[in-house]
């Protein structure tokens, strides 16, 4: 069983890939420790105790960190996940508590309760907690099993900006950190993301699987695709964040390989630009995997497999 601890800031496609790992028995979730970035913390903690609840682990718990990037005023993204950040189905007021321990104090603690390489961060949002305890707390990085993370891109551009996708972007100085950690790094972005899409027929096959939490994220979906199926005319929504768990379960439908990372924190025109040198033509050592071929009816198949897992 692999020990994981989860850093995000749900959003819809954040939520699926929490319910993918809270349904599978090979990971071990320590903890979900929340930032802001989609929406603001006060939100971001509020969905993540929302989605433990509809997976029947009141139990989990559930830490808040960051409420602003290290640097930067906080961006965030309503106009992609509406105003809850879980917009589509009918959300409650979560009852199980808030842990009252900040989210970098915790993965601190955890990474020096776990050490020699026992624990996977796995990263869904900015990368703001995860910098700020690695600047707090310098030997954890030499505990941290891996780091696998949602964010970036360079075939494809970026999302947020043309140059930069919106993990990296809201917390660029967070990603120079990171990336810079010598941690090692597996990277999910843009350019793989933008193969796994939605679709009507996946959505609907959501729907079918005769749960709450099928329904729920059936739900979720249906409005989280209409922004990018009209921003890119594709037939569906990328589904970004449960690539990072999905890879801790079945690695071999991806692809990608050993490459250079940097970020760009300097410049106005490419602020939180990951400069991918995909081509090896730096001489840079790399920092990173970084995937960008995926096979994306595998991952659907995983996905409905494991959520079809809840019951009511």
């Amino acid at each position: 069983m692999r020990k994981i601890v989860i850093d995000t800031d749900p959003g819809q496609d954040d939520a699926v890939a929490l319910l993918l790992a809270l349904a599978s028995p090979e990971l071990d979730v320590l903890g979900i420790t929340t930032v802001a970035g989609n929406v603001p913390l006060a939100l971001t903690q509020r969905n993540a105790r929302i989605v433990c609840e509809l997976a029947g682990r009141s139990d989990m718990p559930v830490f808040a960190g960051a409420t602003h990037p290290m640097v930067r005023p906080l961006v965030t993204a309503e106009y992609v996940h509406g105003k809850t950040g879980l917009n589509g189905p009918e959300l409650w007021d979560p009852t199980m508590p808030l842990r009252k321990e900040h989210a970098v104090d915790f993965i601190i603690k955890t990474l020096r309760l776990n050490r020699d390489g026992a624990v996977t961060l796995c990263v869904l949002g900015p990368l703001t907690n995860i910098a700020l305890a690695l600047i707090k707390a310098p030997d954890i990085a030499a505990h941290i099993r891996e780091i696998v993370l949602m964010g970036g891109g360079c075939f494809e551009g970026g999302n947020t900006t043309p140059a930069a996708e919106f993990n990296i972007y809201v917390d660029p100085h967070a990603a120079k950190v990171v990336f810079q950690s010598g941690v090692p790094l597996v990277v999910m972005p843009l350019d793989l993301t933008h193969k796994a899409l939605t679709t009507r027929e996946r959505v609907a096959r959501f729907a079918g699987l005769g749960n709450k939490v099928g329904t729920f994220t059936a739900e979720m979906l249906d409005f989280f695709e209409r922004f990018d199926k009209e921003k890119y005319g594709s037939e569906g929504a990328p589904l970004h964040d449960p690539n990072v768990i999905a890879y801790l379960l079945k690695p071999e439908i991806y692809r990608g390989r050993e490459v250079n990372i940097e970020i760009e924190t300097e410049s106005d025109l490419c602020l939180g630009m990951t400069v991918v040198d995909w081509w090896r033509v730096t001489g840079r050592k790399a920092n990173a995997l970084y995937m960008r071929g995926i096979d994306d009816n595998a991952f659907f198949e995983l996905l409905f497999e494991r959520l079809a897992r809840y019951s009511d």
